[in-house]
């Protein structure tokens, strides 16, 4: 059975007063509301990772995680973090490939490769970002653009290596512009993503595999998406700085 996961991408946000009281509310929300077969993962900005890990309570199933890491191990890269440097700090989830990422900071999926190597080099599970613009859907281009996002960046793994992927589409025009994929469009994308992966692998691989929808997933919203067949959970963006909104997508799985 595929994990059920809703992880929290904070982006630049909160001080670190306001991050102690949001990580706070989710922890304490999270036990008392949600069961414990769904993944919260609060993606918070480098600087309070640790200071929120403190906060989890240890073998549960609240995680923290970072929002990217760099491509490389160590070197003269000012103001970068690297995986090790994750890792060192008890780190298990980290985002990569978030369109923002790719767009301002023109990483591409050479790089993106990289860097998911490093993560399972480290034991880490990366949270693999894949989307298209606007204009690439208006072009009918999309299903290709986004398997090919996979192609060049994950489909060097082994099986083996695969398999500890989660992968995240965004369609990036429905991202802070509260435009949403309707969910029969993301379930399209979904089912489309796990044929590719049993394409070059196998259907029990592709099985195993979370693939999460990441366009302004909302509580009002979540119910309908996460009961498609191939959506297995969410990366939420500007209602994950909200404890209330954060968990009630999390209690949106059908039952």
């Amino acid at each position: 059975m595929r994990k059920k996961i809703i992880a929290g991408n904070w982006k630049m946000n909160k001080t670190q007063e306001e991050a102690m009281v949001l990580a706070s509310e989710v922890i304490h929300m999270a036990q008392d509301e949600v069961d414990s077969s769904v993944i919260l993962v609060m993606g918070t900005p480098f600087i309070y990772l640790q200071a929120v890990k403190k906060l989890i309570p240890a073998g549960g199933h609240i995680f923290v995680g970072a929002q990217n890491c760099h491509s490389e191990v160590s070197g003269a890269f000012t103001g970068e973090v690297s995986v090790p440097m994750l890792r060192s700090v008890g780190i298990e989830y980290v985002i990569v490939g978030h369109s923002e990422r790719r767009e301002y900071f023109k990483e591409d999926n050479a790089q993106l490769a990289k860097k998911v190597d490093l993560l399972i080099g480290y034991g880490m599970t990366p949270l693999f970002c894949c989307g298209e613009s606007l204009e690439i859907r208006k072009a009918g281009n999309h299903l290709d653009f986004v398997k090919n996002q996979l192609t060049e960046s994950l489909f060097h793994l082994s099986a083996q290596d695969f398999e500890k992927i989660v992968i995240a589409y965004e369609p990036i025009w429905a991202i802070g512009t509260g435009e949403t994929a309707t969910s029969a469009q993301a379930q399209e994308m979904h089912q489309t993503l796990r044929k590719h992966i049993a394409h070059q692998y196998t259907q029990t691989v592709a099985d195993k595999i979370s693939i999460l929808y990441g366009g302004s997933m909302k509580p009002n919203n979540a119910s309908e998406l996460l009961a498609e067949a191939d959506v297995d959970g969410g990366l939420i963006g500007g209602a994950s700085l909200i404890a209330r909104d954060f968990i009630d997508i999390a209690k949106s799985y059908p039952a």
